[in-house]
């Protein structure tokens, strides 16, 4: 069994698919790992590291692939990398297989294997493979720190000789894995945080790193199987919007999180909620890729609305290229430490397994990923 793992060529992406470490275990499990040549250069790891640990590099990006039973990688393949992929390989990334159709028909017409990572279940057994969360842990991390970094207040409480320094205030809204990270992140650097979520169930994760949760009555609301807040009505969105409004407008810092798996981000954050900081105050929207939470928040721009900067970056993990490697590269090797039968030298993905079921988008010429199969 091969593998083959090209260099990233998505625009500002820094991270790989494959650290020399997990390379040295996945040769002594018996596997052969073919590189392009600088794979690992922008996060921090040389060709040199990647050779000591028995991997092979090769300076023609199309013989890596076309050799490979198996491809990992980041993002996701363009047109001529699919073309050079052999058909019956295993194809492992970020995929964005529901709003990319066009991307999952040209796999599934190669007769690729199309494993999805964001599809990947938050089940207790899956969670070592959960690339999703790992990522998303690390975004809410370099979130805070960006958000520190160019606000004009210092974060912690200081008592010094000319008079004591209040605490910046940090809010976010939505308490998955990013906001989490986020509340926690500010809290170790000494802000006052407070924190929203749709989620009832989320409050008391809030309070135990200790920030506020901020109650805002929206009636039912609740979350799917897979832990994500499920789409507020119109109606409840308003009342959001309401119920936050006077906590915006009293904080230094707003980190917004809120995502729906599948669709465009909620807008929760209005252009009178932005007027009504102070300037100098700082918004970073996470959820700017898919459309954004924040009216006026533009993608990879930083907006000054009134003296309030509305930070847009997207790809934030990318700005911790060297720890997101490590951690979605350990991601990658659990997932074929699961999946790979060491005596049959054969893949099992069994169509029956619930993570299979979950993250395997096409195979053997079909889409056969059940939210995808009928579009």
């Amino acid at each position: 069994m091969r593998i083959g793992v090209p260099v990233e060529t998505w625009p500002g992406e820094l991270r790989t698919a494959l650290v020399p470490g997990n390379a040295k275990k996945l040769i002594r499990s018996g596997f052969e790992i073919i590189a392009e040549s600088g794979l690992g250069r922008a996060s921090g790891f040389p060709d040199e590291e990647y050779t000591d640990a028995g991997v092979t590099i090769g300076n023609d990006r199309g013989e890596v692939l076309s050799q490979a039973d198996l491809v990992l990688r980041v993002r996701q393949p363009e047109p001529a990398d699919i073309e050079s992929l052999k058909s019956g390989c295993v194809h492992v990334s970020f995929l964005d297989p529901m709003n990319r159709r066009e991307l999952v028909d040209s796999l599934a017409a190669r007769g690729v294997t199309a494993v999805s990572m964001e599809m990947i279940p938050r089940s207790t057994r899956a969670q070592k493979m959960d690339a999703l969360s790992s990522q998303a842990n690390l975004a809410g991390y370099v979130t805070v720190i960006a958000a520190a970094n160019h606000c004009p207040k210092i974060f912690p409480m200081m008592m010094t000789p000319s008079g004591t320094i209040r605490p910046a205030k940090v809010f976010v809204i939505g308490a998955g894995v990013a906001g989490l990270q986020a509340i926690a992140t500010a809290k170790r650097l000494g802000a006052r945080v407070e924190a929203f979520d749709t989620r009832p169930v989320v409050a008391e994760q809030v309070r135990s790193l200790g920030a506020k949760f901020v109650e805002i009555d929206l009636g039912e609301v609740g979350q799917t199987d897979q832990g994500y807040a499920k789409a507020l009505t119109p109606e409840q969105i308003e009342l959001q919007k309401a119920g936050q409004a006077k906590v915006i407008a009293e904080s230094d810092v707003v980190i917004t999180t809120a995502q729906l798996f599948g669709r465009p981000a909620p807008r929760i954050v209005t252009a009178e909620m932005v007027s009504s900081m102070q300037p100098g105050s700082v918004i970073v929207d996470m959820a700017v890729e898919s459309g954004g939470n924040v009216e006026g928040a533009v993608l990879n721009e930083i907006v000054d609305v009134g003296g309030v900067n509305i930070y847009g970056f997207g790809n934030l993990p990318s700005q911790v290229s060297r720890s997101a490697s490590e951690m979605y590269s350990n991601n990658l090797f659990n997932l074929i430490d699961e999946f790979w039968d060491a005596e049959t030298k054969q893949w099992n993905l069994s169509p029956d397994d619930e993570i299979v079921q979950a993250a395997v988008i096409t195979r053997d010429g079909n889409i056969v990923h059940p939210m995808l199969e009928d579009k």
